[in-house]
């Protein structure tokens, strides 16, 4: 079959005086029949291409899901009385909400089971759920698209009926006041999606009636809103990329004013959740990598923050928790997750200890304060998704459950490691791996998977994953690098990786699979590239700059098209975004952007062989990026190396719903993997 060729329609694009001539630009109509035929004969060919693995894909597909328990559930959490958790049964592909009153003992009540919601629908995702506080109303969020716009529902959670009350095209994001009868929640603008309205709806009121709390009119700043750990204050946190506000209003008057705790300012983010008669805010104040403060609840402006925990230079403050008698606090250091227990009676403080060379940890659901054990998760490469609860005064530590990988699991078969990459400036990037050992040979024959993200400052951690098990159980090596653009080395990693210092996120990734093939982990015939969204903008530069280094890439959802999509102010999350990637109004940014955007700097040239995965429905990187993409390098790339494009037509950013088929495009993947390393 020969492959799908796109017409091509120029469209001339000028910006500050420069022209570029755009022959996809009209793929981006979503309602043109044509549109739609040509990612359906995409489909078709990636399908026609690939016919001789479908058998392999089914065996691999159902040998990731055989590793995945069935019959499983969440760790049982204490809240109100009540163990709350969630829990799935054979032959479902949807959660069960659980729960159980005052003891694990008691009967198991299902106050939401997914499975029925979702009978019948292509797409169905439940976001936030949330109870009352006298646990008589469950509101509950659910997407039947893909495209991240919910309907709120409600239901009597002692009859069990839904109630009347819905709340259309809403976020997702809500939360109750305590006289159990109102709702707060964001509403997006319906053309950018951009969360900038909070409202109150009162049960068994029209939605009409419907009260404005706040709007955001800053269109770089999107606004949520949440309680706090207490349940005393409900908040609404503004947020931009680079500067934050809060308001606050006593969670027993749903009726009065939010009172502004700091207003905003330029280049200064904070976040405060409340203790006794103070707020506890996590700030950057004159501190990069954050720094703990304290502010009193009558005046908890910037003037009156006190220093809790003071800023470090090489300590990144991530998270915190707050109980009766113990401050927590998640940090990161030379790259690693630490967990700190410090005393409210001025005793020494202690850390917790983790033997893993290269792991994950993070505080876990706490949702009480009057508790000595803190429950927090742990996995890395080797270990499984653990649970644990941990005595803050005895140190004594009880393993709750560690994810089972049904059909059996020995971790000593497998080695991680994390070595150190020299970037192109000098400075050293993290590199964490993992491999089968009897499978590894230490000559450059192996075949290696480099996955990275490196956008903002989302850490990538290293973290277990049943399903990778079956790229290092046929001899793949799989690592992750560390790239600038993430957080993994403090806040100045971010920083060092994003708008005119964006370049070093693509040079990072470069050298980081140079070290690793001459170090003979792999070599260019072996080594295999992957990462979404903003990974996928990454996949695209590295190609672009060192189709060599690579015999094939996995893009999925990429955001390939930077100028154009950050020039069109109607696009979702475009102008939210000005302060990672720039403005290209602006004439530097522009150019700059332009330097290394994807699309924009396709050639005549050779290029791996390319996977390329996209949703009609993504609400965050629109579908036309990845099919642009596909249809100019179908145009001009000299090479006959494969080059497919994969687009689910009922889903968006986050793929397929449910619990098992977003395995089948894993098992997609990572067969495309297997053909060119002739595995299959």
């Amino acid at each position: 079959m020969q492959a799908p060729k796109a017409k091509k329609i120029a469209q001339l694009l000028e910006t500050h005086g420069h022209q570029r001539t755009d022959n996809y630009y009209w793929m981006r109509d979503r309602e043109n029949p044509e549109v739609i035929a040509y990612l359906n004969a995409e489909n078709e060919y990636l399908k026609t291409s690939l016919k001789s693995t479908e058998e392999f894909q089914e065996k691999l597909f159902q040998e990731m899901k055989g590793r995945i328990k069935e019959d499983d559930e969440s760790v049982p959490y204490l809240k109100s009385g009540y163990y709350w958790y969630v829990k799935y049964e054979t032959g479902g592909e949807y959660p069960l909400y659980c729960r159980k009153k005052g003891s694990l003992d008691a009967a198991e009540e299902i106050f939401l089971d997914v499975n029925l919601l979702a009978d019948g629908k292509s797409y169905y995702q439940v976001g936030g759920t949330a109870a009352t506080s006298d646990l008589k109303t469950l509101a509950f969020a659910a997407d039947e698209v893909g495209r991240r716009i919910y309907e709120i529902h409600f239901k009597d959670l002692e009859t069990g009926e839904i109630l009347a009350d819905h709340i259309p095209a809403i976020t997702g994001n809500f939360a109750w006041a305590t006289d159990n009868q109102t709702l707060f929640y964001s509403k997006q603008d319906p053309d950018t999606l951009r969360s900038y309205q909070i409202y109150s709806h009162r049960l068994g009121t029209s939605t009409a009636n419907d009260l404005l709390i706040y709007e955001e009119k800053d269109e770089e700043f999107s606004c949520v809103v949440h309680k706090t750990k207490s349940e005393k204050y409900i908040l609404v946190h503004s947020e931009s990329t680079i500067s934050s506000e809060m308001r606050f209003l006593d969670a027993s008057n749903p009726t009065g004013e939010f009172t502004l705790l700091q207003a905003r300012l330029p280049h200064l983010e904070y976040a405060a959740d409340h203790y006794q008669d103070h707020f506890w805010i996590r700030t950057n104040l004159e501190a990069q990598n954050f720094k703990l403060v304290k502010a009193p609840i009558s005046t908890p402006q910037l003037e009156n923050w006190e220093d809790v925990i003071p800023h470090r230079d090489t300590v990144l403050l991530e998270d915190f928790d707050i109980f009766s008698n113990f401050l927590v606090v998640q940090e990161r250091a030379n790259g690693l997750c630490k967990i700190n227990i410090k005393p409210w009676d001025g005793t020494a403080g202690h850390s917790l200890e983790f033997d893993d060379e290269t792991y994950t940890a993070w505080i876990s659901t706490n949702p009480e304060f009057d508790t000595s054990i803190l429950r927090f998760g742990y996995n890395s490469l080797v270990t499984p998704a653990s649970t644990f609860d941990y005595h803050m005064v005895t140190k004594e530590k009880t393993l709750l459950k560690q994810q089972e990988i049904v059909g059996g699991y020995d971790a000593s078969d497998y080695t991680s490691a994390r070595i150190w990459s020299k970037a192109a400036d000098g400075l050293m990037v993290p590199i964490s791996l993992v491999y089968k050992i009897d499978k590894f040979s230490p000559d450059g024959s192996n075949p290696l998977l480099l996955y990275s993200y490196g956008s903002y400052g989302f850490s990538m951690d290293a973290y277990f994953s049943s399903s990778r098990l079956s790229l290092l159980d046929r001899g793949f090596v799989f690592a992750i690098a560390h790239i600038r653009g993430g957080e993994d080395l403090g806040r100045i990693w971010y920083e060092d990786g994003k708008m005119l210092k964006k370049r070093n996120t693509f040079t990072d990734y470069i050298t980081c699979a140079e070290h690793l093939i001459g170090e003979k982990y792999t070599s260019p015939e072996h080594l295999y590239a992957m990462g979404g969204s903003a990974g996928g903008l990454l996949m695209g530069a590295v190609m672009n700059l060192r189709p060599d280094l690579f015999n094939g890439l996995i893009a999925a959802v990429p955001f390939v098209d930077v100028v154009t999509t950050m020039l069109d102010e109607s696009i979702p999350l475009t102008t939210g975004e000005f302060q990672e990637w720039g403005n290209p109004k602006d004439k530097e940014y522009y150019e700059y952007m332009l330097s290394y955007s994807p699309y924009d700097n396709v050639e005549a040239k050779d290029y791996p062989n390319l996977l390329i995965t996209s949703g009609l429905h993504d609400s965050q990187v629109q579908y036309w990026e990845p099919t642009k993409w596909v249809a100019k390098l179908r145009e001009l790339k000299t090479d006959s190396k494969l080059l497919f494009l994969h687009t689910n037509m009922d889903a968006g950013h986050g793929g397929a719903s449910g619990r098992f088929n977003s395995l089948k495009e894993m098992a997609l993947e990572y067969t495309f993997l297997f053909y060119l390393e002739k595995l299959i």
